[in-house]
């Protein structure tokens, strides 16, 4: 691959690129709210059109909820899978934008040119950083270096009720070697990263029951325990001063940070 000659090309096409970016951001994607199931369904039609012209075998897939976008290079088995989301959160309260937030605007912000919309930064603008330099890589080259395929998804905002289904449907498919995930951001505003790690989360609701009827304070107090106290107690234990986890097992099969991980976040 002329990496010289393909970044040139992102150079020269850098308008044209922001442009389709633009285009894409006007899409009202919510997911939260069915009231944008269409607008939703129009945004992934033209992501597949997209991918088809640069390049990519690419499909729109029906999920019980917001379609999946799958692309390939080629038939075979992918080295690389591409993910990301093409829809966004909502955009309540309206009257805290300055603009409408799926009209792009591009303002100059502490000295820097940004583009302003409704995911211009979650997720479309990584998205398309991704696709657009597929696409210079195929102009360039005539062809793609790695076997990839692409998954973009409809549904993140919502904790993504399909993904899982879907994945385990077509695993096949979509097994790869590497994985990459744009949905991150940079170091700083110069500065660029690979994250190779998030830190996930998790609900429980938890019960405390104490005593069935009124007890008296000066008799049982400090004696039953108050299940407030208890709830407070538990609460303040869930990690240590530093903000480990303090839950028995909870770190097993986790992986500990490389030494080298760790100098690379202090450089």
């Amino acid at each position: 691959m002329n990496l010289e000659k393909t970044l040139k090309r992102l150079d020269q096409t850098r308008d044209e690129s922001v442009s389709r970016l633009s285009e894409l951001l006007k899409f009202k994607s919510i997911s939260t709210n069915s009231k944008y199931k269409i607008d939703c369904i129009s945004t992934a039609k033209w992501l597949v059109n997209e991918l088809n012209t640069i390049g990519f075998n690419a499909s729109l897939r029906e999920t019980t909820g917001n379609p999946m976008v799958v692309a390939h290079t080629t038939k075979s088995k992918g080295d690389f899978l591409f993910y990301g989301h093409y829809d966004v959160q909502p955009v309540d309260p309206l009257k805290e934008w300055e603009d409408d937030p799926f009209e792009p605007k591009i303002k100059s912000i502490s000295g820097e040119k940004v583009i302003v919309a409704r995911g211009a930064s979650d997720d479309k603008g990584q998205l398309m950083t991704f696709i657009e330099a597929c696409r210079a890589i195929n102009y360039v080259n005539n062809s793609f270096p790695i076997n990839l395929s692409i998954l973009l998804e409809g549904e993140e905002e919502t904790s993504s009720p399909s993904l899982v289904p879907f994945l385990k449907k077509n695993t096949s498919e979509l097994k790869c070697k590497y994985a990459l995930v744009c949905d991150t951001g940079m170091w700083d505003k110069k500065t660029p990263s690979i994250t190779c790690s998030l830190r996930g989360m998790l609900s429980e609701e938890i019960s405390i029951k104490g005593p069935n009827r009124d007890l008296h304070s000066g008799i049982y107090g400090g004696v039953v325990n108050n299940p407030l106290k208890v709830m407070s107690d538990l609460l303040s234990n869930l990690h240590d001063k530093n903000g480990k986890v303090d839950i028995p097992y909870f770190y097993n099969g986790v992986e500990a940070v490389s030494k080298e991980l760790k100098k690379s976040g202090k450089t």
